[in-house]
């Protein structure tokens, strides 16, 4: 049904690469959580009053706080579809985060004001009337947000929406809470143990654990992450399948929403290579990034000394002392300024965050672990921290 819903509502669903494309899955995601939520908060508000019930009304507000959800969610797709501008030349794709962090607070403020009413209830049982049409009502809003769940988590993982994904939780949570409702309002017919204002307590207590899950799901890229692994991966294994290549570091990705990438990395090419040859090559792998997957790179070209033994020699020594400190440790930017009386010896280590060393304590062991290579070697070492989840050095 999802799907049939996707081919008859979504204009050329196949491509959901294409901005328009993901516009439209989101306007289509948040038109169906409107009008389903709506359609749930009118068959529990009636129902609700009718018997009494405070987690029922409970229940329905949250799928009014649901459809709310929805409403923003839709206006979030529709503003982070606008392109580039001036004042904002990344786009407004994050626009569709923000949009998230409004519906996580707007669920946090939801279930404080329903806890505080299900206390109350509990200060000060009201008796509730069992209706079989509510167990009915209940039952079937189980169903239809199950079903909520498993289209928002389609779309969301078919766009790659953070905030739908988000709503396919809030959707799983709606169904828990739900139950309980049920559970509660049966067990009270069953005993005559009046548990109304209790399970209005449990749905409350679910409503902000979920509230507080999607603050930080949509706040975390707001903040910053590191790329996943397997898009580190793949711009390392495509780089390198460059004739030419011969390694490559310093990798920065910077998202700026779904379809708004934009990376930097340092490429190792031989030395004695022509520049403008190398130059061109490095052109040709930035237009095929930007082509073949959409990201912007920009890739600086570090010039590596192949042909000098004492350098290469030097270099392996240096690699080896610096896997014993640790094998986290890696090295770039290598090279060697020789003299009569001393030489400086120049290169880059790479660590991740929450190294067990300090910057400091860390050149101080290469320094000691340079003497002892040679007296006449001065270190000239900078000390990076990894942007990406694997810090190894790449080589062809």
């Amino acid at each position: 049904m999802t799907e049939l819903l996707i081919r008859l509502f979504v204009r050329d669903y196949r491509n959901t690469e294409q901005p328009q494309v993901r516009e439209r899955y989101g306007k289509f995601a948040g038109i169906v959580g409107i009008v389903s939520n709506l359609l749930l908060f009118a068959m529990k508000a009636i129902t609700g009053l009718v018997t009494g019930s405070i987690s029922i009304i409970a229940d329905a507000v949250n799928n009014l706080s649901d459809s709310a959800s929805s409403v923003i969610t839709l206006v979030g797709f529709k503003l982070s579809g606008k392109p580039a501008d001036e004042e904002h030349p990344y786009g407004h794709a994050r626009i569709e985060y923000i949009s998230g962090l409004i519906v996580s607070f707007l669920i946090l403020l939801l279930g404080v004001q329903l806890l505080q009413e299900s206390i109350n209830k509990i200060i000060t049982p009201e008796e509730t009337v069992f209706n079989p049409a509510a167990v009915l009502v209940l039952v079937l809003s189980c169903l239809i947000k199950a079903w909520q769940s498993f289209f928002y988590r389609k779309v969301g993982r078919r766009i790659s929406s953070p905030t739908i994904e988000a709503t396919a939780a809030d959707s799983r949570s709606d169904v828990i809470s739900t139950l309980a409702v049920l559970l509660g309002l049966i067990i009270s017919r069953l005993t005559s143990f009046n548990l109304d204002g209790y399970m209005g307590v449990a749905v409350a207590l679910l409503i902000l654990w979920t509230g507080v899950k999607v603050v930080k799901e949509t706040s975390d890229p707001l903040l910053g992450i590191a790329p996943s692994s397997e898009t580190v991966d793949d711009i390392y294994r495509t780089i390198l399948s460059y004739e030419g290549i011969l390694g490559l570091h310093d990798l920065n990705v910077h998202m700026y929403g779904e379809g708004r990438t934009f990376a930097s990395v340092h490429c190792e090419v031989d030395a004695n290579e022509d520049v403008m040859a190398s130059h061109d090559l490095v052109d040709n792998i930035e237009r095929d990034f930007l082509r073949d997957k959409n990201i912007h790179l920009v890739i600086h070209m570090d010039p590596v000394v192949t042909d000098d033994e004492p350098t290469n020699r030097l270099r392996e020594q240096i690699r080896e002392m610096l896997t014993g400190i640790s094998p986290e440790i890696t090295m770039h930017d290598f090279r060697v300024v020789w003299g009569k009386t001393h030489s400086n010896v120049l290169f880059d280590v790479c660590v991740p965050f929450g190294f067990r060393y300090t910057d400091s304590a860390l050149l101080d062991e290469i320094a000691n672990g340079l003497y002892m290579l040679g007296k006449n070697y001065v270190p000239v070492v900078t000390v990076d921290h990894s942007y990406v989840p694997d810090n190894r050095e790449k080589e062809a």
